[in-house]
């Protein structure tokens, strides 16, 4: 059996998770090896009837699967003990012995900065996600998010907007995108960056997959930060790991009224660093990037130019969500006026309006 498929038959192994792994390859030498042990030796180890039943029988077809898999343009497995693998990652607890990965595998080993933050964000926390992700390419750091709707998207697409490298750490195999609206972005990010799973192929999203995969997100990076979440979002996990793994954990803070903004302010008061702008992230991981050389094309979007009745209702409207009623009311201006100031702002990208109530977002640079 070829070295390739021997680590990928024991990574298959029911029972077999990436501690047990590691502990057999460190014990045995290498998967082959541990392959080939008779029962005595394993039973001496710890392992089960059940898991030594698998490991002498191994389904050959998930193999065959894998091995055709990472055949294709483009496909990649990682060895834990390949000079490929990410070093970063290879520091944290029970590191994944194996990586698939759909894209440039080098860019695993580039400095990265983790965006994560809820599936249901506030436009505010969206715009911020794609507007930090941009800043963070521009400064030649790669993005790195979990695929998911909300937060994880945008900033896919805040790095991917602005030219840059981004890395989508996925709860499945790469033979298949969760969730499966997020198809053609996975495309460009496998374009422009990769996608990574320590899942082999075939696997499907449970529950338990994603707190293994935020374990990745954090450890391929310098840091994470957070952008909305609530109290109990599963970006919380992410942060716990990056502190767990000596990494940096930013928090934007946002308004006492807004439900996903509550974690981010609980990670606040536990240590995290508040940031309110990418130079803040900058900043505190300078000293562990080297000045970024490769030109990027991107440039500086132009001012917006507002005349001062724009300006006006924009500080009558404010960060959080209003109805058209109160707005008219503290603008002092017609119904029909602000409907119409209102869809001109919308249209510029400095407001947005969900469920009959508007907000102020917060754009690059207005005159």
């Amino acid at each position: 059996m070829p070295e390739l498929a021997e680590w990928l038959t024991l990574l298959r192994v029911p029972g077999v998770g990436p501690v047990t792994y590691n502990a057999l390859v460190g014990a045995f030498g290498s998967p082959g090896k541990a392959l080939r042990a008779d029962r005595c030796e394993l039973k001496r180890f710890g392992l089960t009837e059940e898991i030594i039943a698998h490991l002498n029988k191994p389904n050959l077809h998930d193999i065959d699967q894998d091995l055709a898999w990472s055949a294709q343009p483009g496909h990649h497995v990682l060895l834990i003990a390949d000079t490929e693998y990410p070093g970063r990652l290879r520091e944290i607890h029970s590191p994944p012995p194996e990586l698939f990965v759909d894209g440039d595998p080098r860019c695993l080993s580039d400095p990265q900065i983790a965006i994560v933050g809820s599936r249901r964000p506030t436009p505010t926390g969206r715009n911020n996600a794609h507007a930090f992700a941009a800043h963070m390419a521009n400064a030649g750091l790669i993005v790195t998010s979990g695929l998911a709707i909300g937060i994880d998207g945008a900033s896919h697409e805040g790095a991917l907007d602005a030219g840059g490298l981004t890395i989508a750490v996925a709860a499945t195999g790469l033979d298949r995108v969760y969730p499966a609206r997020h198809r053609e972005l996975a495309t460009r990010i496998a374009a422009q960056g990769a996608l990574v799973s320590e899942f082999p192929t075939g696997v499907a999203p449970r529950a338990e997959h994603f707190p293994r995969r935020n374990r990745l997100i954090s450890g391929l990076s310098l840091g994470v930060l957070v952008v909305e979440a609530a109290r109990r979002s599963g970006s919380l996990i992410t942060a716990g790991y990056a502190a767990e793994q000596s990494r940096e954990v930013f928090a934007i803070p946002g308004s006492i009224h807004n439900p996903v903004a509550r974690g981010c302010h609980q990670l606040i008061r536990q240590g995290a660093t508040l940031v309110e702008s990418a130079y803040d992230i900058l900043e505190e991981i300078a000293s562990q990037i080297e000045p970024y050389s490769r030109p990027n094309p991107h440039t500086e979007p132009a001012p917006v130019k507002l005349d001062k009745e724009d300006l006006a209702l924009l500080d009558s409207l404010g960060y959080d969500p209003i109805s058209m009623d109160e707005l008219i009311e503290r603008s002092g201006l017609t119904a029909d006026k602000v409907s119409s100031m209102l869809i001109a702002l919308e249209l510029k990208g400095l407001i947005a309006a969900e469920r009959g109530l508007y907000m102020r977002l917060n754009p690059g640079t207005m005159q």
